[in-house]
């Protein structure tokens, strides 16, 4: 992923992040479970996958971090 992506993603809404990791997830799910039947032709795909993942949990977990906490004393 290039960095002008990554910065793009990063700007997105926890909404759409979400639903983004959603369908990474699930493409991960998919890519193993075809992996464990033939093996694929580039394994480096899930490994990329997986990091991606990881990115986009960490991106989310950052927005809801920012987001202020609802009936908490100041």
């Amino acid at each position: 992923m290039k960095a002008n992506d990554r910065q793009a993603k990063r700007n997105l809404s926890a909404a759409e992040l979400a639903a983004e990791l959603r369908q990474a997830e699930e493409k991960r799910f998919r890519l193993t479970f075809k992996h464990r039947v033939t093996p694929l032709t580039s394994p480096l795909e899930l490994r990329e996958l997986r990091r991606h993942v990881a990115r986009l949990k960490t991106w989310l977990r950052e927005k809801q971090a920012q987001q202020p906490v609802q009936g908490a004393k100041r």
